[in-house]
């Protein structure tokens, strides 16, 4: 009897010695969360662009008498002058050691009160959404009334009455930004209540305050990246607006914010003092928002897979 041709597709098996290679999407799961990030485009802008600045903000104030030749408060010559790097300002000292020592207290205020308002608005977020009931009806109807204030408002009261202090600035800043962040970490966390893991440790009598640090955080860290790189963006904004306003940094203190105020009086004659604090600002800006965008999705995808 003839044996029946068979089809090659179906008995085909795989050659002696040949490895199996495994699906890229295994190797994409095995990859850790900043090399996610790095995989995007613009993760990869958002870390060049943040880096960038925060280098300059970190560096600047030691190598602002190297690259100048001046200190950031020594007069260099007569106002709105070209001498030196970047000219002068409106007293006669350089514009480019000013720039280099102004980023360093923008940038630890703003990263302080951001995550003042992040770990304030979690906690509020996370024990209303988990809580339910009349917790989270009473937490998040006071939320609301601290939201009916305008954020600049409450920061311009809070800086009148006890003085333009540094923490007066974080503390403000970073308890306006809670109420906004409470109101994405519950819309996250009812989402994530009702999961079975979530069910399982109250079976097993977990403390509620484990389950919230180690069930529920983990799970809401992609709405929440997104919201602190928008809360940091809006503390950048306001911290230096307050500056311009003259109710942030006080002189003769080196402030992106303040050089926009101290300098715009001559802008057509002597630029450089508005436009390098200027484009700091937007470039940091733009770079933690791609950054936070970023993370959100690299932790989106980490929470889909895992589940």
């Amino acid at each position: 009897m003839s044996t029946p041709d068979l089809d090659p597709e179906v008995v085909a098996t795989p050659e002696p010695g040949a490895v199996e290679t495994p699906p890229k999407e295994s190797a994409t799961r095995s990859r850790p969360l900043p090399a996610r990030v790095w995989a995007q485009t613009q993760g990869k802008v958002g870390v060049v662009l943040t880096a960038a600045v925060v280098l300059v903000a970190l560096a600047g104030p030691l190598l602002a008498p190297w690259l100048t030749g001046y200190s950031p408060t020594e007069f260099a010559d007569r106002p709105f002058q070209s001498t030196g790097v970047f000219g002068t300002d409106n007293l006669g000292r350089s514009v480019g050691a000013r720039f280099l020592a102004g980023g360093l207290l923008l940038l630890a205020y703003s990263v302080l009160a951001t995550a003042l308002g992040l770990v304030v608005g979690c906690t509020i977020g996370m024990i209303g959404g988990y809580a339910g009931g009349r917790t989270d009806s009473v937490i998040m109807r006071l939320n609301d009334i601290v939201l009916a204030f305008p954020q600049l408002v409450l920061a311009l009261l809070a800086i009148v009455v006890l003085g333009p202090h540094g923490w007066v600035l974080v503390t403000v800043i970073g308890l306006t930004h809670a109420p906004r962040i409470a109101r994405v970490a519950r819309a996250a966390t009812l989402g994530v209540v009702s999961e079975d893991y979530i069910r399982a440790a109250e079976m097993y009598a977990v403390p509620r305050t484990r389950i919230l640090a180690r069930e529920v955080l983990p799970n809401i860290t992609g709405p929440l990246s997104v919201e602190a790189g928008l809360r940091l963006t809006y503390s950048i904004g306001a911290i230096a607006s307050l500056s311009f306003l003259g109710l942030g940094m006080q002189p003769p203190a080196a402030d992106w914010g303040l050089m926009i105020n101290e300098n715009r009086i001559a802008l057509s004659v002597q630029p450089w003092g508005v436009i390098l604090p200027v484009l700091a600002i937007a470039v940091l800006t733009i770079g933690t928002n791609l950054l936070a965008d970023a993370v959100a999705r690299a932790t989106e995808s980490t929470t889909v897979e895992a589940s």
